[in-house]
């Protein structure tokens, strides 16, 4: 698991981002803003309670590697936990998670958006683009129950609701019948504000994330 290493200068209105994150010795508490140690720069578009915990699995970063030269390191994408043999592309909007000995609960809310604070991460050309176009943006998740978690902790499906929309298919597009399977299953303030403005354009009083 990975929190913030240091903070880094940025574009954009905040002009700090916490997307440097390095492997720390565990076990590390995760309460509501995430785990202990972390910091979100920017809790209005980047972070908050819905988005407290960022996942990334091995999948997601593998075709990647040969861009940076080999492995990508823990972290390095701005991930807290990297997962090894879960998909988070299929992993269904409203999904809990079980991390280690079982304190720890986490719901799945919605897909990472990449922006120009990543871009100017990795320095790579058109990031953004080609980051959306791979299709596999990593899943945030909120926190149900705290607990600590560490490195090598098995990670078990409790719940996965019914309407089978994952974070794939959000980060994609969903349309019309998804987007009503979704809303159906789930009162409106029980979904993250980010994945509201995707299903429901209507409700988007606030700036999009940049």
């Amino acid at each position: 698991m990975c929190v913030v290493d240091q903070l880094l200068a940025v574009p954009g209105r905040v002009g700090v981002s916490a997307i440097d994150k390095r492997p720390v010795e565990g076990p590390v508490q995760v309460r509501e803003y995430g785990l202990h140690g972390d910091i979100q720069a920017d809790r209005e578009h980047h972070g908050g309670v819905w988005k407290a915990v960022y996942l990334l699995s091995d999948s997601d970063v593998a075709p990647w590697e040969g861009e940076f030269g080999g492995p990508i390191p823990p972290g390095y994408f701005g991930e807290n936990l990297r997962l090894a043999g879960m998909d988070t592309a299929q992993l269904v909007i409203g999904t809990v998670v079980e991390v280690g000995v079982g304190d720890l609960r986490l719901e799945i809310t919605a897909p990472r958006v990449p922006c120009r604070t990543f871009a100017h991460r990795v320095d790579r050309p058109r990031w953004v683009r080609r980051f959306t176009e791979e299709g596999r943006p990593g899943a945030y998740a909120r926190v149900l129950r705290p607990g600590p978690v560490a490195a090598g902790d098995e990670l078990r499906v409790l719940r996965t609701p019914a309407h089978g929309v994952t974070i794939g298919r959000v980060f994609a597009g969903v349309d019309d019948d998804e987007a009503a399977r979704l809303l159906a299953e789930h009162d409106r303030d029980q979904l993250a504000p980010s994945l509201l403005r995707k299903l429901d354009p209507a409700t988007d009083i606030r700036p999009a994330d940049d």
